[in-house]
C-alpha cells in the first residue's frame, strides 16, 4: 500500500495530505467549492443585513406628460 491516502476510506487525512503534497490544486479546489456555495448563503444574508437590489437603469428616456412648449427666438 502507498503512503496517499485514500479519499473515501479517510477523508480529512486526505485533505491534509493534499493540502501538503499538492497545494495548488487543493487550493484551487477549494476556492472553486466556494463559488456556488456562495450562491445559497450571500443572497440570505444580504436580505438579513437590509441590503436590497439597485433599482433597474431606465432603457428608454421619460415622455413627459402634456403638450410641448413652442420654443421662441430660436428662429434662423
Amino acid at each position: 500500500m502507498s503512503g496517499v491516502p485514500r479519499f473515501f476510506s479517510q477523508p480529512f487525512r486526505y485533505l491534509r495530505w493534499a493540502s501538503i503534497e499538492k497545494p495548488a490544486i487543493f487550493w484551487s479546489l477549494v476556492i472553486g467549492t466556494m463559488g456556488p456555495v456562495s450562491l445559497v448563503v450571500v443572497p440570505p444574508i444580504r436580505k438579513a443585513l437590509g441590503d436590497e437590489n439597485a433599482a433597474p437603469i431606465p432603457l428608454t428616456y421619460p415622455i413627459p406628460s402634456g403638450p410641448r412648449k413652442q420654443l421662441s427666438g430660436y428662429d434662423d
